[in-house]
């Protein structure tokens, strides 16, 4: 295992850019250590990466991604970071579903909307476009 990492190998690691990093680091949620004008990642960088970028994916927020990071820090520890993830994802999940739900009505108006045209130009002896 190695001590450290450097922001363009980690970069390509995560397929991110050092922009992105840069921010999580302006955010107070990674600590490289400096030397001199360059950021070198330990391995607890990294994880905390893969943790904000899995967060990320899951449609978290950086409040709450800090949020879950602090947490585990401090009390209520582990145990409350935990729970607090699995209500996020819980209410993430119940977000998508209405969005999906919304979706697929949404396409049976269009379906409505399309059959209806194709109707009157059908009564109107209009042939539909390709």
């Amino acid at each position: 295992m190695r001590e450290y990492y450097t922001i363009t190998e980690l970069t390509r690691e995560f397929d991110i850019s050092t922009r992105t990093i840069r921010f999580y680091e302006d955010e107070g949620l990674i600590s490289p250590v400096r030397r001199g004008r360059t950021r070198l990642f330990r391995q607890s960088d990294r994880h905390l990466l893969r943790m904000i970028l899995r967060g990320k994916r899951l449609g978290f927020s950086i409040a709450e991604i800090r949020e879950i990071m602090g947490m585990y820090r401090s009390p209520p520890g582990e145990a409350g970071q935990l729970r607090t993830i699995i209500r996020k994802v819980s209410d993430r999940r119940r977000e998508l579903e209405q969005k999906r739900r919304d979706i697929d009505d949404l396409l049976g108006e269009l379906d409505q909307a399309e059959e209806a045209c194709l109707t009157r130009m059908a009564e109107l002896g209009i042939a539909p476009s390709a």
